[in-house]
């Protein structure tokens, strides 16, 4: 089979009994830097000396069919240097691949920068996205945080620590200066810091300058104020220009914090009024 294997984004007391095991029967192991996993291999003090093969961005097209065929007569091991493999670090076009193929693919939990930064940002965490890099180039990086700003879950971004200041000040613009968020640096680290406040402040926080890891948590937007009537509008406007009746409740919904249920009841229900008003009119 395939097998993702998480492993430490700092602590490596992270490391799980699960992972240790792995490790010392692993015969080959794919790795995003094959130095780094030698060196994690080494601190953990695993006697096994597996064949350690390179799988990075560069040549993960190239690589993942070789990997899935060794995967259907012996187990792969897969790692990023951090964290789970595919979640913004190569695996995902071995994975793809595998699945493809009927070749099994499992995985071995562990920490995850995304979901702990999330934990522990104090921002809604019953619904949330995670957004990845944005683009590096300040109008492509506002482009698309303008597609974000109405979205209602709190979203999740990796970020360069050079970046960071103009990230936020980038998100402040689109987001609005007051929207909350939280910037967690170096997380299970000696140096850990969670930095909260509004996007404007932590901005200005950031322009003095940052180092480490770093992961961006950013509030959802926050409900828009708008009248039943209003939104009955809305969504009859969307269902005119070709959504379905269910899909443009649901958009409503999510933006206003309107039941989508009763959206979808109150469209039907003037319809159902028309029809009957220009019924009474023919006859």
């Amino acid at each position: 089979m395939i097998l993702l294997a998480a492993t430490p984004i700092g602590n490596l007391g992270d490391v799980s009994v699960r992972l240790r095991e792995t490790f010392e029967r692993a015969t080959v192991i794919a790795a995003e830097d094959t130095r780094h996993t030698a060196q994690l291999l080494r601190l953990l003090e695993i006697e096994n000396r597996p064949e350690l093969v390179a799988l990075h961005d560069h040549n993960e097209h190239d690589r993942a069919a070789a990997l899935v065929d060794r995967a259907s007569s012996e187990d792969v091991v897969l790692v990023s240097d951090a964290g789970m493999p595919t979640v913004s670090d190569p695996g995902f076009r071995v994975v793809q691949l595998a699945a493809e193929r009927g070749v099994l693919v499992s995985a071995i939990p562990g920490p995850s920068a995304v979901i702990t930064a999330l934990a522990v940002a104090g921002l809604p965490t019953d619904r949330f996205a995670f957004e990845g890099f944005l683009p590096r180039k300040s109008g492509e990086r506002l482009k698309t945080l303008r597609t974000l700003a109405s979205e209602r879950r709190t979203l999740v971004f990796f970020e360069a620590p050079t970046r960071l200041a103009a990230t936020l000040a980038d998100l402040a613009t689109a987001f609005g200066a007051e929207r909350s968020a939280a910037v967690c640096r170096e997380l299970t680290k000696l140096h850990e810091e969670v930095r909260r406040g509004a996007l404007s402040e932590l901005a200005e926080w950031a322009a003095e300058g940052v180092r480490g890891e770093i992961v961006v948590v950013v509030g959802g937007a926050p409900a828009t104020e708008v009248s039943p009537e209003n939104a009955l509008r809305e969504v009859q406007q969307l269902v005119a220009a070709g959504e379905r009746l269910k899909d443009a409740s649901r958009a409503v919904a999510e933006a206003t914090g309107l039941s989508s249920r009763e959206l979808y009841a109150a469209v039907l229900a003037a319809r159902s009024h028309t029809t009957a008003a220009g019924s009474d009119t023919a006859g």
